[in-house]
C-alpha cells in the first residue's frame, strides 16, 4: 500500500512540517551533496547514529565497509549529538522522497492540532525515541542509521490516534495489478505497523543492516503515546469540525 493523499482539511497553515521537510532537502543537497557517492558515504559516517560506537561495544578502529571504495572507521567516543543528527540525513533519493511522501500528507494535520512548537518538540522526541528502540534493539551493530522514519513514524501514529477514519486514498498493488482504494486512516497506517512489526523478526544479529524496523515500530509507538499531551485542545477541536468530503467507515 502506498498513501496517495489524505481527505483532511487543515484550520491552519503548516509551518513548522514545511521547515523540517525543507530542513531534509537542505541536508541532502548541501551535506550529503545530492548522493554523490563520497560526501553521502562521508555524512553518514560522521553524523549517522552507529550503536556499537554509541555504546563502546565495538572496538575503535574497526572499519565498516559501506561500498566497495568507502568504509566507516569506529572512534573511541560516543557521539551523542547523532541521535539528532541521524533523523535528517538519507541513504538514497528513494530513501529520501518516501520520507518526505509520509511527512507531507499526514505531518500537517498532526500539526495543526498541536501548533507549530509543540508539533517541532513532539516530532523530535519521537525521533529520538526511534533511534533509542533502534540502538537498545541491537547496541552491537557497527551499522550506521540514518533517516527520518523514525520521527515520521511517531507522526503517523499521532494521525492513526487523532484522525482514525478520516480517508485516505491509498495505490494498492500487487505485481502489474494496481487499484486506488479508499480507506480509513487506521486501516492503511495500521497495515504499515503491521509490517515493521513482521520486520523486527528479521532484524537480528550484531551486522544487521537494511531498513531499521525497531525504528518504526518505537517511533510510532511514541507517536501514540506522545500525541494527547501535545495536542492544543482548542486546535484538535477546531480540526475535528472540518469534516472530510465523505465517510468511509
Amino acid at each position: 500500500m502506498l498513501p496517495l493523499r489524505d481527505e483532511n482539511p487543515t484550520v491552519h497553515t503548516s509551518v513548522a512540517m514545511v521547515l523540517i521537510l525543507a530542513a531534509n532537502l537542505a541536508a541532502w543537497v548541501f551535506v550529503q551533496g545530492l548522493g554523490a557517492p563520497e560526501p553521502l558515504i562521508r555524512s553518514i559516517c560522521s553524523w549517522g547514529l552507529i550503536p556499537g560506537e554509541l555504546f563502546g561495544t565495538v572496538k575503535p578502529g574497526t572499519m565498516i565497509p559501506i561500498s566497495r571504495e568507502f568504509a566507516c572507521v569506529i572512534e573511541d567516543r560516543a557521539n551523542w549529538w547523532t541521535l539528532l543528527t541521524s533523523m535528517f540525513l538519507h541513504g538514497s533519493w528513494l530513501h529520501l522522497l518516501g520520507n518526505m511522501w509520509f511527512l507531507w500528507i499526514f505531518g500537517d494535520n498532526v500539526e495543526d492540532a498541536m501548533g507549530p512548537v509543540r508539533f517541532t518538540i513532539f516530532y523530535l522526541l519521537c525521533g529520538l525515541a526511534a533511534a533509542a528502540a533502534q540502538t537498545l534493539s541491537n547496541p552491537y551493530s557497527p551499522v550506521p542509521m540514518v533517516g527520518a522514519s523514525g520521527a515520521i513514524g511517531g507522526v503517523m501514529g499521532a494521525y492513526a490516534v487523532l484522525f482514525p477514519t478520516r480517508p485516505v486514498q491509498t495505490l494498492i498493488f500487487f505485481g502489474f495489478w494496481t487499484r486506488v482504494v479508499v480507506m480509513p486512516a487506521f486501516v492503511m497506517l495500521g497495515y504499515w505497523f503491521l509490517l515493521q512489526l513482521l520486520g523486527t523478526m528479521f532484524s537480528v544479529g550484531p551486522a544487521s543492516g537494511g531498513v531499521a524496523f525497531w525504528a518504526h515500530v518505537g517511533g510510532f509507538l511514541a507517536g501514540v503515546v506522545l500525541v494527547r499531551p501535545f495536542c492544543n485542545p482548542r486546535r484538535l477541536a477546531a480540526c475535528r469540525r472540518r469534516r472530510p468530503s465523505r465517510v468511509v467507515w
